[in-house]
């Protein structure tokens, strides 16, 4: 196709009007002389400012904080994503909806936040109660003293232990 394009010699008239409608279609909104050069630097400046633009949002979430008050001193953590407070101070924005705090103990509150995905009663690790335990061994009479009473005829002795000649030495274990 391509050396069709070279030249018109050697040709009939109806592949001469083809290879006109060919060039035509190469060609077909493509920008020539002004309109070029002003398309090209318009695509620069774009260029340009998607890139500061993406740089700019990313120092700008970077160097976010939150907005919380300790002592009227402003809170020096970064805040989490798509929010404006920390994570020790998220519980303040009324608008959240993924964190509560923990419930503590009876006598001293927690002030930490603690994700909902943790069940229906979130706490931090300090005051996670564990449930019951599942097995209670028996406590008999005289517990610890019947295991000192055990039969000795259970036991084998160091010579019963060593393989014997009579078995291969798979089945002495």
């Amino acid at each position: 196709g391509s050396s069709l394009l070279t030249g018109a010699e050697g040709l009939l008239a109806k592949e001469r009007e083809s290879l006109k409608r060919l060039k035509c279609l190469r060609r077909y909104r493509q920008r020539y002389g002004v309109e070029a050069l002003l398309h090209r630097q318009l695509r620069e400046r774009r260029a340009l400012a998607s890139d500061s633009a993406a740089q700019q949002a990313h120092t700008t979430r970077s160097s976010q904080r939150c907005l919380a008050f300790v002592d009227d001193v402003r809170c020096s953590n970064q805040s989490l994503p798509m929010t404006r407070h920390c994570l020790a101070h998220i519980c303040q924005d009324p608008s959240q909806a993924l964190f509560r705090p923990c419930r503590g103990s009876e006598d001293v509150p927690c002030p930490r936040a603690v994700p909902l995905s943790l069940g229906a009663e979130p706490s931090c690790p300090l005051h996670l109660r564990l449930p019951p335990p599942m097995y209670v061994p028996e406590q008999g009479p005289g517990g610890a003293e019947e295991l000192g009473a055990a039969p000795t005829e259970l036991y084998l002795s160091a010579a019963e232990l060593q393989p014997s000649e009579s078995l291969p030495l798979e089945f002495s274990d």
